[in-house]
């Protein structure tokens, strides 16, 4: 078997952002999901709970990110296109 991935990076900013992929870390329940996406392809046994943010594909920033988050995106951005 392959070893699971611990992260990856992000697909707009490249290797400036990546994402560390919970299920890794020795205690996941510590870091619930904000907002699950692609739900409409969940298998039935997979059971969100009561009022849990959910999306059937992906989601716009706006949408569900802080403003402080949003912020720090833009930079980034900005950033990457000055070079």
């Amino acid at each position: 078997p392959s070893p699971a991935a611990l992260w990856r990076p992000s697909p707009a900013p490249g290797n400036a952002v990546s994402f560390i992929r919970v299920g890794t870390l020795d205690t996941p329940d510590r870091l619930p999901p904000d907002l699950h996406i692609f739900t409409m392809s969940k298998q039935p046994w997979v059971v969100l709970p009561p009022g849990a943010p959910a999306v059937h594909e992906y989601y716009d920033r706006k949408d569900y990110w802080p403003a402080e988050s949003l912020a720090r995106w833009r930079a980034l951005r900005e950033k990457m296109r000055a070079g």
